[in-house]
C-alpha cells in the first residue's frame, strides 16, 4: 500500500467538488482494492494525552465541529473497524505503547471528510490513531516509521492535517491564494518532504513556523507520512497543493503511490469554504 497525508481544509469539502477532493478521489481510485484491507488514519482532530487507536468494530461517525450547515451535520460515513488492524498497530509499534479504544471515540472529520472522497463508498474498514500532544515531533516520527511494515499487510496509512493551518490569521478574501510566510513555510516543508523526510521536524526552527504552526495538532499527521517515507527509502511527492483563506495550505503527498495526474478541464479552485456562519472560525475546530 502506499501512504498519504491529506490537507483536509475545512469540512465543508466533504460536499464539496474542487481540486482538491478530486485529486483525493483519484488517489483512491488508484488503490490496488484486492490487495487493501484497511485505513489507518492519524487525523488532527484525535488530539489527546496518549497513544491509542480505535478498536471497536462499528465506530461511531463523530461531527466534531461548530456553525457548520445542517447538511455536514447530517453527513454519515458508516464505515466497519477493524479490531484486527487494531492489534496489529499495538503489535507492530511495540516497544512503543498503544492503547485500545473500545469505546470513547471513533471516526471524526479529519478522517470521514477526507475518505468520503478517497472511499466514497464507505466499504473500507477504518481506524484511527490517536496523537500523544504529551509527546515532541521525534516521538511521532518514530511511529511513523515502526507503521511502516503495515503498508505490506495491506494498510493504507493516512495523516489528515494541514501543513500550515492559523485559524485565527484566515482572510476569506483570499479564497485561492496563501499569505507569504505561508508560502515560504509550505515551500521549506515541500523540499524537505522530496529529500529527507526524515528531518521533516527541522523545519519547526524555520522563521515563519511559528505563523503557520500556532499548534501542533494539524502538523504532527504529517510526521506519521514522513517517517514512512523515510523507514522505506521514499521520498514524498506531491499529490496536489495550493491556498486558501491566507492561512491554510492544502499541499497533499503521496509516498509509494501511482496516482494520475489531473485531467485537462478538472473541477477548479476552491476548499470547502465559506466559513462557518455562527462561530469565529478559530472556534469552529477546522
Amino acid at each position: 500500500m502506499p501512504a498519504v497525508f491529506v490537507g483536509h481544509g475545512s469540512p465543508m469539502n466533504t460536499l464539496e467538488r474542487n481540486r482538491y477532493t478530486e485529486a483525493w478521489r483519484r488517489f483512491g481510485a488508484s488503490i490496488e482494492r484486492e490487495h487493501l484491507r484497511a485505513v489507518l488514519c492519524v487525523s488532527a482532530h484525535w488530539y489527546i494525552n496518549a497513544t491509542a487507536v480505535t478498536a471497536m468494530a462499528r465506530p461511531r461517525v463523530i461531527h466534531d465541529f461548530y456553525g457548520f450547515p445542517q447538511e455536514l451535520f447530517d453527513f454519515d460515513y458508516p464505515a466497519p473497524g477493524a479490531p484486527d488492524v487494531a492489534q496489529e498497530v499495538i503489535d507492530t509499534v511495540r516497544p512503543l505503547w498503544v492503547g485500545a479504544d473500545h469505546d470513547s471515540w471513533g471516526l471524526d472529520h479529519g478522517t470521514w471528510s477526507v475518505l468520503a472522497h478517497v472511499f466514497p463508498d464507505a466499504d473500507v474498514p477504518v481506524v484511527q490513531l490517536a496523537i500523544n500532544g504529551l509527546q515532541p515531533p521525534e516521538y511521532h516520527l518514530e511511529l511513523g516509521r515502526r507503521l511502516a511494515p503495515l503498508r505490506e499487510a495491506g494498510v493504507l496509512v493516512v495523516g489528515s492535517g494541514n501543513v500550515v493551518h492559523n485559524l485565527r490569521a484566515l482572510d476569506f478574501s483570499l479564497p485561492d491564494a496563501g499569505f507569504r510566510w505561508a508560502e515560504r513555510f509550505d515551500e521549506a516543508v515541500r523540499g524537505v518532504m522530496a529529500a529527507t523526510p526524515g528531518l521533516v521536524a527541522d523545519t519547526l526552527q524555520h522563521p515563519d513556523a511559528r505563523s503557520a504552526v500556532p499548534t501542533p495538532d494539524h502538523f504532527l499527521p504529517l510526521l506519521y507520512v514522513a517517517g514512512i517515507a523515510a523507514e522505506s527509502g521514499q521520498d514524498a511527492e506531491v499529490l496536489v497543493d495550493g491556498y486558501t483563506a491566507g492561512s491554510l495550505s492544502m499541499t497533499s503527498y503521496t509516498v509509494g503511490a501511482d496516482c494520475p495526474p489531473a485531467a485537462n478541464g478538472e473541477i477548479g479552485e476552491g476548499a470547502g469554504l465559506p466559513s462557518p456562519t455562527d462561530v469565529p472560525p478559530d472556534e469552529s475546530n477546522l
